[in-house]
């Protein structure tokens, strides 16, 4: 999964922030036993209706409402319900025009929407859409209209019913035989909150926090500057002595993040009455936006 001390620690503080605001953290944080082979029994008998996730495991029927998923992985059911054609709540959504606001090279020519040629932000969240919160078994260097739709959400902080995205999800799991078995550690969490037998059976331990490693996005094409900064590769020759000016305030990194946390629980109570379904155009004063979501911002707005 992924650790978001572990993002403050790497400078990624960017990504950290928009993942917060998301309140991902407990998600991404997930640890512990899975049983794979109660996980494969739990999603061979599962159906929802408008309520809950149900299934049986051992004989065992239980139900998956809104009050379990906040106790196992600390989501609720609120914000936009945004799946491929549904961009109601999303202002002004091209996935074009986010695609292309995303690449190093923004007069390169591509409808390919391949991840290799994406800007290091967007290029971590793509990372993070494809195999932690969406997570298939097939073409992961190609993004879909549901990849792009889920980056523009955490870009520019719209509330997402992130309960809705993943139980979407997990019902595709029947339907494509190339998707491969989503969330075992959600779903053996699940399998623990209902104290299900699990004595005999099969476990794994999970102990990596991170899936993403500094390994991992060397392998996506990113580099640590000096100052701590991950750039894309292609873009390493290009940042010369500015790096040396931007360490003279790494001293002052800790008080910024701290700065940042406080921003993020300020946007979270300020949006407890509702759901935020603001566009970069209505947001683009607002405190949380960092450089990187300000320069897609304004690209998008250019075009």
């Amino acid at each position: 999964m992924l650790s978001l001390d572990w993002l403050k620690e790497e400078n990624l503080v960017e990504v950290r922030s928009m993942l917060k605001f998301h309140k991902l953290d407990q998600f991404l944080n997930l640890t512990g036993n899975t049983y794979p082979d109660l996980v494969k029994v739990f999603l061979t008998n599962m159906w929802y209706d408008d309520e809950c996730v149900y299934s049986q495991v051992k004989r065992i029927d239980f139900a998956i409402n809104e009050e379990v998923w906040m106790n196992v992985t600390g989501l609720n059911n609120e914000g936009a319900i945004v799946t491929r054609g549904n961009f109601a709540d999303l202002g002004g959504f091209n996935k074009v025009q986010l695609y292309k606001s995303c690449l190093r090279d923004q007069s390169s020519v591509s409808r390919t929407y391949n991840v290799d040629g994406l800007a290091a932000i967007p290029i971590i969240l793509a990372y993070i859409v494809i195999w932690i919160l969406t997570p298939r078994g097939f073409n992961h260097a190609t993004l879909t209209e549901e990849d792009l739709i889920l980056m523009y959400c955490i870009t520019f902080k719209i509330r997402v019913n992130w309960i809705q995205v993943i139980r979407d999800h997990l019902f595709k799991v029947d339907k494509k035989l190339e998707y491969r078995i989503p969330y075992v550690t959600m779903l053996s969490k699940f399998i623990d909150f209902f104290e299900i037998d699990v004595e005999d059976e099969i476990v794994e331990e999970v102990k990596a926090v991170s899936q993403i490693s500094t390994a991992n996005l060397t392998k996506i094409g990113l580099v640590k500057l000096k100052n701590k900064k991950w750039v894309s590769k292609a873009d390493e020759r290009t940042i010369d002595d500015d790096d040396n000016e931007e360490e003279s305030t790494e001293g002052e990194s800790e008080e910024s993040d701290d700065e940042d946390d406080e921003a993020d629980e300020a946007d979270m109570e300020h949006d407890q009455a509702g759901m935020a379904t603001e566009t970069p155009t209505a947001a683009a004063g607002q405190d949380y936006f960092f450089l990187v979501e300000q320069r897609m911002f304004n690209q998008l707005n250019n075009m």
